[in-house]
């Protein structure tokens, strides 16, 4: 839920920004606020490492170093998706990160992570009826705003 408020926050910022400066610039806004989300959720790869390892398969190794690189992609996404050359490498790039760790969230709900207390008193699977469409959302919102 942070995140969707972070995303539509900056989104609404940018516009009355963008607003006072000449017109609405609705795709840079959305440019913006998907950076700025972004970069928020890479601050949780460092600050919740702990719960974001445990929400991960147990099959995956090295799982402290997977949090790490993936907090670090997400940052490297979001200043892609302010610079217009490595605008659309980043969208696409992002479109696969996100589509790729859906499992590690239905995971998580399956197994009741609470990623910020790194224990297993979390929302559950009913939490993926939040996330699933919350990711679709992401991607959605990537797709139309940097590739259309």
């Amino acid at each position: 839920m942070k995140v969707l408020i972070v995303l539509l926050a900056t989104f609404g910022i940018g516009l009355v920004v963008t607003k006072l400066s000449g017109d609405f610039n609705i795709k840079l806004s959305a440019h913006i606020a998907m950076a700025v989300m972004m970069a928020f959720t890479a601050l949780g790869h460092f600050k919740f490492t702990k719960g974001m390892m445990l929400m991960l398969p147990s099959f995956i190794p090295y799982k402290k170093q997977v949090v790490y690189i993936t907090g670090v992609i997400e940052i490297a996404a979001a200043a892609g998706l302010l610079i217009p050359a490595t605008r659309t490498l980043a969208a696409w790039c992002l479109i696969l990160f996100f589509m790729v760790l859906t499992p590690a969230n239905i995971n998580a709900a399956i197994k009741h992570i609470n990623m910020e207390k790194a224990t297993f008193d979390g929302p559950g699977p009913e939490y993926l009826r939040f996330r699933i469409p919350l990711q679709l959302l992401f991607i959605a919102w990537v797709y139309w705003s940097c590739l259309l």
